[in-house]
C-alpha cells in the first residue's frame, strides 16, 4: 500500500549565531522595553508580555537589531525561495516586529497574524525547560469522521488507537536557542501551555509581500508606487 501525502504546511527552521556581546545588548534593551511598558493592564498572570502590544512594535527600526534583522531577511528568502516564489519579481515589507518575554507559567494564547504574509519567531534566549511552538491544523482533511482526531471519547474509546501525522490536529516544533521559525502568518500557532520558562524570549515580525511589477498579474499586491491613499 502507497501512502501519498499531499498539501502539506512548509515551516523553515534554522539557527542564527549571533556574538553573546550583541545578544546581551538586545536582551538589555527588551528588558527595558519591558520596564517601560505603555499598557501594563494588558498582562494578565498567564499571559507573556508581548511588546506589540505596549508600544515597541517596531525594533526592526532599532541600531541595536540591524544585524540580527540583516540575517533573519536572509532566511525569509530563503523560505520564499523553498516554495518556489521568485525574489527578483516581489519585494518584501516588514510591517511591525517585536519581542515577547514569558516568565513563569505565562504563554502565548492561539492566534494568528490575518494582516500579513510571514511571520517568524527566533529566539533569543531560551532554556531547554521553555515552552515551544505549537501550529495548528484546521483543515482536517483525513477527518473522514467529522470531529474524530479532535475528540478526547474518540481516543478514551480506543476508535481512534493513537495520534500520528496523518491525523494529529497540533504539533509542537522544538526550538532552542538561536533558532528561527518561519511560517505562514495565517498559520494559528501558540506556545505550549502549562511550561515554567526562565525569563524566555523572542522577536517576531510580520511581513508583506509585494509585486513588483503587477501588470497582466491578478494575484498578490500592486507595488506600492501605485497605491492612492483615499
Amino acid at each position: 500500500m502507497n501512502l501519498i501525502n499531499l498539501f502539506p504546511l512548509t515551516v523553515i527552521k534554522d539557527k542564527i549565531e549571533i556574538a553573546e556581546k550583541d545578544r546581551n545588548i538586545m536582551i538589555e534593551e527588551i528588558k527595558d522595553m519591558k520596564k517601560n511598558s505603555k499598557n501594563e493592564n494588558y498582562q494578565t498572570e498567564t499571559n507573556a508580555w508581548t511588546g506589540d502590544t505596549q508600544g515597541f512594535e517596531f525594533i526592526h527600526k532599532n541600531e541595536k537589531f540591524k544585524l540580527l534583522f540583516n540575517e533573519i531577511i536572509k532566511r525569509v528568502w530563503g523560505y520564499l525561495n523553498c516554495i518556489e516564489i521568485d525574489n527578483k519579481l516581489v519585494d518584501l515589507y516588514i510591517q511591525r516586529s517585536w519581542a515577547t518575554i514569558s516568565e513563569g507559567n505565562e504563554r502565548i494564547k492561539k492566534h494568528r497574524h490575518f494582516q500579513s504574509h510571514i511571520s517568524f519567531a527566533y529566539y533569543l534566549k531560551k532554556s531547554k525547560q521553555d515552552s515551544n511552538l505549537v501550529v495548528f491544523d484546521e483543515s482536517y482533511k483525513n477527518e473522514v469522521m467529522p470531529g474524530i482526531f479532535r475528540s478526547d471519547t474518540a481516543l478514551q474509546k480506543g476508535i481512534v488507537r493513537k495520534m500520528n501525522h496523518f491525523n494529529v490536529t497540533q504539533a509542537i516544533i522544538n526550538v532552542e536557542e538561536n533558532d528561527i521559525v518561519i511560517f505562514p502568518s495565517k498559520t494559528i500557532h501558540s506556545t505550549q501551555p502549562a511550561k515554567s520558562n526562565d525569563e524566555r524570549i523572542s522577536i517576531s515580525a510580520d511581513i508583506v509581500c509585494v509585486a513588483k511589477d503587477s501588470n497582466l498579474l491578478e494575484m498578490g499586491m500592486p507595488p506600492l508606487k501605485e497605491w492612492s491613499k483615499m
